[in-house]
């Protein structure tokens, strides 16, 4: 078992990385409650939520249960979920848990941040993706015009992370997973990420599944510690992902896994790197190592100027201005501003690459 500790203006929380976690919930929570709230999802409920119900002995637990899928992190889903807890009784000693993956940890997240102006909330992962959405404080849902655009800092009080959980994934997942691993090297750490270009994804020992799942959380945990509220380097997380909101929001909400557009979104990001920078990155290596784990690469069908107005909505632009993520070298990001017409002849360029990988 491995921790780690993330420091929070709010307050201060641990990150437990083990085999078996789920079934020591309560002993991991050094807080009583007056009633608890498990939110998850309809593929995690019959695989994993009775063994965390167990955990807790002569305590009011309360279960909701959300269709799976990134279209669920809607504004109706949250008003129901509210709904619940006040018929529920909960008050503001009660708890609710985000037993799932990522779309689970944030809709219970920003449930917790406003539910009687706030109150306790945990995350249980149960996906690769979510060891970078259950650590930070970032909880929001969905907008039909953009991602993630209604939400708040809330941070957990404790993410239990149970890796067994993560046996059951399906590959698509364990892609989705990855591209965020992957980020965080990039940003962060050159070994790490020469070492993660070589590995093939669905031939992963437990050990180096836990260490690689440490590793980029704790990469994750001290930028966030410096930069809590991504005033500044906390920006620098979201390598990729400028146009891969677009690209989630213009193809649907679930039609693409989060980190799969990531992952093409990475190359977009190394691609204007270059440019910008006058310099080499390893990117024919990063292309080779999503090849390997089968990556998506197709975006026929999707308008370039469709894409330019989604990335405008991004929350890191400014004054209709997009703002992107970029790399000088391995692990030295820096941020830029970039015009329409230098993005809309980038990206018809790298429409067309991708149909020829």
């Amino acid at each position: 078992m491995k921790t780690l500790e993330v420091k929070s203006s709010l307050h201060d929380y641990k990150i437990t990385i083990g085999s078996g976690t789920r079934f020591h919930t309560q002993k991991l929570i050094s807080k009583s409650y007056t009633s608890i709230l498990i939110i998850t999802d309809d593929i995690i409920a019959p695989l994993y939520l009775e063994d965390l119900k167990n955990t807790f002995k002569n305590q009011k637990v309360y279960t909701y249960i959300l269709p799976n899928g990134e279209a669920e992190k809607s504004i109706s889903n949250y008003y129901k979920i509210q709904t619940k807890a006040i018929e529920y009784g909960l008050d503001r000693d009660s708890l609710l848990i985000a037993l799932g993956g990522g779309v689970v940890g944030d809709i219970t997240g920003f449930v917790a941040a406003t539910y009687m102006r706030g109150i306790d909330f945990i995350q249980v992962p149960t996906t690769i993706l979510s060891h970078d959405s259950s650590v930070g404080g970032k909880v929001a849902i969905n907008h039909e015009l953009g991602k993630n655009l209604i939400g708040a800092f809330y941070p957990p009080k404790a993410v239990i992370y149970d890796i067994d959980t993560l046996k059951t994934l399906n590959d698509a997942e364990k892609r989705s997973g990855y591209a965020e691993i992957i980020k965080e090297a990039f940003i962060s750490d050159s070994v790490f990420l020469n070492e993660l270009l070589t590995i093939n994804i669905n031939n992963l020992t437990s050990e180096q599944l836990s260490n690689h799942l440490y590793k980029g959380i704790k990469i994750k945990a001290e930028i966030v510690e410096a930069d809590e509220k991504e005033s500044n380097i906390r920006k620098y997380l979201n390598l990729g992902h400028t146009l891969s909101h677009a690209i989630e929001s213009e193809l649907g909400y679930g039609e693409i896994t989060h980190g799969e557009a990531v992952a093409i979104g990475i190359i977009f990001a190394l691609r204007i790197s270059e440019i910008k920078y006058n310099i080499n990155l390893p990117i024919t290596d990063y292309i080779n190592w999503m090849k390997m784990n089968n990556y998506p690469f197709d975006l026929s069908g999707l308008k370039t100027e469709r894409l330019i107005q989604k990335m405008k909505s991004d929350k890191k632009s400014k004054n209709q201005v997009i703002q992107m993520v970029l790399l000088k070298e391995i692990g030295k990001p820096a941020t830029e501003n970039l015009s329409d017409d230098f993005l809309t002849e980038q990206l018809n360029k790298f429409i067309k690459e991708l149909k020829s990988l």
